[in-house]
């Protein structure tokens, strides 16, 4: 038990977390359009980036409580700049070429026969904009939970 008390004080942790729920919550409100989208709140891609919320309240987090000069702020800060580069290239390329491979697929079958009703997902990446948002909001939790 003292483990799980452990894992639910631990405050760097706590402030990952909230910049993902908080990026979740504004995709929701930002795209919110008559009725709720549940695949918003589990989803990829938009605006802002809870990968980059996420990661980057996790390194400020630990900059804050061990040190900006700590190994495990440069550890945490290489992360983080690996998964902002992947959400801002390698998976936003990925959803382009599958929303033309959904295109492709599309114009090859004749309306007259069965498509195969299953589509790739598009939505997987995020423009740099949408990463820069993420990491702005991740920055400004850390501040706001760890500054006295």
């Amino acid at each position: 038990m003292r483990y799980v008390n452990d894992f639910f004080a631990n405050s760097v942790f706590f402030s990952a977390i909230l910049g993902w729920v908080i990026a979740q919550v504004l995709k929701i409100v930002l795209t919110w359009e008559k009725k709720f989208d549940f695949k918003r709140i589990i989803g990829s891609g938009g605006m802002p980036s809870s990968h980059a919320a996420f990661v980057m309240a996790l390194t400020m987090g630990v900059g804050f409580t061990e040190g900006f000069s700590s190994a495990l702020f440069a550890v945490s800060a290489v992360l983080s700049f690996i998964v902002m580069y992947d959400a801002a290239g390698v998976r936003r390329s990925a959803g382009q070429q599958a929303a033309i491979l959904n295109k492709l697929v599309e114009s090859i079958i004749a309306d007259d026969r069965p498509k195969t009703g299953k589509r790739l997902k598009e939505l997987l990446g995020h423009t740099p904009i949408e990463v820069i948002a993420g990491a702005i909001l991740g920055i400004i939790i850390a501040i706001i939970r760890h500054t006295p």
